[in-house]
């Protein structure tokens, strides 16, 4: 980890830069031609990832349970990213937790500088991911904070610029760790397993979970940069708060790019490369990024639902067949993590480029 212990450059701080007024965007923020937004159009305004109601899930109705049911397992298999409704999650406190961390980034720049991070651990204020000294970089800031395992849970790295900052924080992690381990049960069940195998693959109740808030500032050339490149996620199964008036994420689907429509208080369910190891690529990761705009800035909450650190992870036996041998070698979370964070955001190539020879 010595390589990871400190950025290879000077950071600067993208909402600092959009606050200054500059006209033209500095050229590390410039996307190679075909990474732009505009030379990659999205489809039809009317096409959205599938809206999943989850208020008869667990209710008497066997047939509405199985058509729920349904729905996730074809969103998984086809879409990799769905948005659930009537989850169970209080929607005063995504609400809230929302208003916590715009909070934090319009606060002066020497109180968001003490929770300034590195590449050792991610947590706290950063404004890049990968450690690739010279590349090119993302038109955002972020916070990046862990809820699990316990021992990593470190209340003096999380922000505490309001009286109640850190207790919302707390509740809201707790509430999405619930709804993460109702979804994964579903998971299971639509591959034919018993509802615990996945959660047991992942460690049972030792798991992780963090939580990364995106902070888009306006752009004055958001056709030449992306506010988040184009990337699947590394861990098991992502949850985000999506900004409620100002959408930007886009969903890779059949080549082309779909811009998310936020239904209000809904969370985005996307499937992480995790699952799609141990589901052998029965669920699908599917690449997203994210967009920027000159009027408007944007803030999102990510929290991820991650297996144990260190137990490899690997296609489960149960979906190997002769006829389907296993797609990918066994490796915990901690190296493939560390894989990530050496390149930063590349598509899909990451999971893609771990498959074993046919």
């Amino acid at each position: 980890m010595k390589k990871l212990q400190d950025w290879p450059e000077p950071i600067v701080r993208v909402q600092s830069l959009s606050d200054s007024g500059i006209p033209l965007i500095p050229e590390r923020y410039v996307k190679p031609i075909l990474q732009r937004p505009s030379v990659n159009p999205t489809t039809s305004n009317d096409v959205n990832i599938p809206v999943i109601d989850l208020a008869r899930l667990y209710g008497d109705d066997h047939a509405l349970r199985a058509t729920i049911l349904d729905q996730i397992s074809i969103a998984c298999r086809e879409w990799g990213f769905f948005q659930v409704i009537n989850h169970g999650v209080s929607p005063q406190l995504m609400d809230r937790a929302r208003e916590v961390w715009r909070q934090f980034f319009h606060s002066p720049m020497e109180v968001k500088q003490a929770y300034a991070n590195t590449p050792k651990t991610y947590e706290g204020y950063g404004s890049r991911l990968g450690v690739e000294k010279g590349a090119i970089l993302d038109w955002s800031d972020y916070y990046f904070l862990h809820y699990l395992p316990l021992p990593l849970k470190d209340y003096n790295k999380w922000p505490a610029i309001t009286a109640d900052c850190r207790a919302v924080l707390d509740e809201y992690g707790k509430q999405l760790v619930e709804l993460c381990g109702k979804l994964m049960k579903v998971l299971s069940i639509n591959l034919g397993l018993g509802e615990e195998r996945l959660q047991n693959a992942f460690g049972g109740e030792n798991i992780g979970a963090c939580l990364r808030v995106n902070f888009y500032p306006k752009c004055p050339q958001p056709d030449l940069t992306l506010g988040l490149s184009s990337h699947s996620d590394p861990g098991g199964m992502t949850l985000l708060l999506p900004d409620s008036n100002v959408p930007g994420l886009q969903v890779r689907k059949d080549g082309n790019w779909i811009t998310v429509k936020p239904v209000p208080h809904a969370f985005i369910v996307n499937i992480g490369d995790q699952i799609q190891v141990l589901s052998n690529a029965t669920c699908k990761s599917v690449e997203h990024r994210v967009m920027v705009n000159s009027s408007e800035e944007r803030l999102s909450l990510a929290f991820f639902y991650n297996p144990r650190s260190d137990i490899p992870i690997e296609p489960l036996k149960e979906l190997v067949a002769p006829d389907r041998p296993p797609l990918y070698p066994a490796m915990t979370f901690d190296e493939y993590r560390l894989f990530i964070r050496m390149r930063g955001p590349c598509g899909k190539s990451q999971v893609e480029s771990l498959k074993s020879p046919r």
